[in-house]
């Protein structure tokens, strides 16, 4: 793919602020922040929602955040809660234990718990793909995708294992094709880094570096 252009990439980052000492104050700049670089999203805690973004930016939230290691009731109930304050994107972390104990099945009803829960708003699956090998990252994006999500995520950011990586989304990509959207997160620092994502078909970024990596591109 060609280099993208700043406002190219913009419409394609979340930008991010998920800290767990961030502030309110902090939060409030995110927004500023999104609104003057245009980007498409940005993606907080749920204990700052609700929150006043630019018109034009939406706004994502994170549900079993960052360990899904929690019960599908009990993510499905933060969903719907998140929704009711204004996240029209929720970003959930799947429960990982199951995964690397090969229980797909179970991997699917937890993430159709938290899709039935918020039916109409976009849901993104972090699979935490540093943590799992390359059969386990296809098996994961098949239980997203049959339980109805509408992305899969690499990465928490969070996980000392690491973040995304370019053989991550590749896969990803060629597991979901055209039907889900890839999103690259976790560790994505550069301009060169977020284009690398994009070549191997990311099609959102979620950024906490937004302002510096969109600095180094072109308007134009």
């Amino acid at each position: 793919m060609s280099q993208l252009l700043r406002d190219e990439l913009a419409q394609m980052i979340d930008h991010t602020f998920l800290k767990p000492e961030g502030t309110r104050e902090q939060v409030e700049q995110l927004a500023r922040e999104a609104g003057e670089w245009g980007t498409y999203s940005i993606c907080v805690s749920p204990s700052q929602l609700s929150v006043d973004v630019p018109e034009g930016v939406h706004v994502a939230t994170v549900v079993g955040f960052p360990s899904g290691a929690v019960k599908s009731e009990v993510k499905a109930v933060e969903a719907a809660r998140a929704v009711d304050d204004g996240a029209q994107e929720i970003d959930m972390v799947m429960n990982l234990g199951l995964a690397l104990e090969g229980r797909f099945d179970e991997v699917q009803e937890d993430i159709q718990a938290v899709r039935d829960a918020v039916p109409h708003v976009v849901l993104k699956v972090i699979l935490e793909t540093a943590v799992l090998d390359r059969d386990l990252i296809v098996a994961a994006c098949k239980a997203a995708e049959a339980a109805g999500a509408d992305f899969v995520k690499t990465s928490t950011g969070f996980h000392p294992a690491g973040g995304a990586t370019t053989d991550a989304v590749s896969l990803m990509r060629e597991t979901v094709g055209d039907r889900l959207g890839v999103k690259a997160s976790g560790g994505i620092r550069t301009a060169a880094a977020a284009q690398e994502m994009v070549d191997a078909g990311a099609s959102r970024l979620g950024l906490s570096a937004t302002v510096s990596i969109l600095s180094e591109l072109d308007e134009s």
